[in-house]
């Protein structure tokens, strides 16, 4: 029973350590954030990576989302005679929920893994602490790029994602079920309304922060040589995608 109670005690200790830990590293990038000079060509080369390079992978995920979304809304709807309704289902699911959600898991996976993972390396290999002999700082040179480009890209991912999903489910609702196209797409903008865009843009705003902000401070503070950045590019997928999804509640729950 003591080794229970000690078991639990220690999971919580370390928990409040490490949340206390992250929050001291998001302010360190917050406070470089804004201290000139801005590294723009650090700043593009990261963009290209979270951004451009992600995109194919979110597009992917977006209209297989939006597809399977379209057959499972038509499915039940059927059974109700409001098949008209399947548009607006998918629509909203996308902008709202499915779209900032997953494309954020998929950047954890690809983005947050590669943050993790090069800034591991660079620890173990000694070239961070040898940015200090330079009289550079690391977070300023190698964090805060990435925590830009992160932060602004995002949403501008989940836009993409949010377009290519509605136009998968309006392909199979129109061409494979036979949906009236028209009232397909007069369903979608009816119900839909701005502050639906504006809830999805800012949770995408916010899991770009939580990756960037997760995926450095594990890099960032890797040890133990290549097994300890094994473990450092695990613990910021897994570590990023239940925040996300943690977050995702209270963000809902709070602008519903």
């Amino acid at each position: 029973m003591f080794k229970l109670f000690e078991l639990v005690g220690s999971t919580v200790l370390r928990f409040i350590e490490e949340s206390g830990k992250v929050t001291v590293f998001f302010f360190k990038i917050l406070m470089w954030t804004f201290r000139p000079p801005l590294n723009f060509r650090n700043i593009l080369r990261q963009t290209e990576e979270v951004g451009i390079n992600s995109l194919p992978v979110v597009l992917i995920m977006a209209i297989f989302t939006g597809m399977v979304l379209a057959l499972q809304s038509y499915t039940g709807f059927r059974r109700f005679n409001a098949e008209a309704f399947v548009g607006t289902v998918v629509a909203l699911s996308m902008v709202r929920e499915l779209g900032p959600v997953l494309s954020g898991l998929m950047v954890s996976g690809r983005v947050g893994a590669g943050m993790a993972a090069e800034l591991g390396t660079m620890k173990v290999t000694e070239q961070i602490d040898a940015l200090y002999t330079l009289a550079t700082n690391p977070v300023k040179y190698l964090i805060v790029p990435r925590f830009l480009a992160a932060l602004f890209v995002m949403p501008l991912l989940v836009v993409f994602s949010d377009i290519i999903g509605i136009a998968g489910g309006y392909l199979v609702s129109v061409k494979l079920l036979g949906t009236n196209p028209t009232i397909y797409t007069k369903r979608t903008w009816d119900y839909m309304e701005l502050d639906d865009i504006y809830i999805g843009l800012f949770k995408a705003f916010i899991f770009g922060m939580i990756i960037a902000v997760i995926s450095c401070y594990q890099g960032f503070y890797t040890s133990g040589g290549a097994e300890g950045v094994g473990k450092s590019t695990t613990r910021a997928v897994v570590f990023s995608s239940l925040v996300i999804l943690v977050s995702n509640y209270f963000i809902t729950a709070l602008m519903f």
